[in-house]
């Protein structure tokens, strides 16, 4: 019997973990990323004005000065810069360097890359599209 809808999700999403693990020692093997690294990454590189330390905090799932750490350690290594929130000075937010920025923009276009060599030539049904669709809407609570 074929597997399940959660089960192809879980594989899905497994490959997907892989696939991105893949992208950050092959597309910038100079930087050493970590996973928990790239999740900051992403939600910093996610707006043009970064994000508040209480932000990457709350969407990655870890403690304040966790993420605290986190932000100057790629603060020191020049892939994110950290400063005082402009409309309140208690917080603090982090931005993505140049530097971050091409690091960035790298991996997810050797992940989509590998992506699309897995897809090329596959034909999706719209149904399955709206379908696939409204899984990554629901996932987006975990972004």
């Amino acid at each position: 019997m074929a597997d399940g809808p959660v089960e192809v999700l879980e594989r899905l999403i497994r490959a997907g973990v892989a696939i991105t693990s893949r992208a950050l020692t092959d597309a910038m093997p100079a930087l050493e990323l970590t996973f928990p690294q790239w999740r900051v990454l992403l939600v910093v590189g996610d707006g043009d004005r970064g994000a508040t330390v209480s932000e990457v905090s709350a969407r990655i799932g870890v403690t304040i000065p966790a993420t605290s750490r986190q932000l100057r350690r790629l603060a020191r290594r020049g892939l994110v810069e950290i400063y005082r929130d402009e409309h309140d000075r208690r917080a603090a937010r982090a931005r993505l360097t140049a530097r971050g920025s091409a690091a960035l923009e790298g991996i997810l276009r050797y992940r989509k890359k590998a992506i699309a060599d897995i897809a090329d030539g596959l034909t999706l049904a719209d149904a399955t599209l709206r379908d696939l669709d409204r899984v990554t809407d629901g996932l987006a609570v975990y972004r």
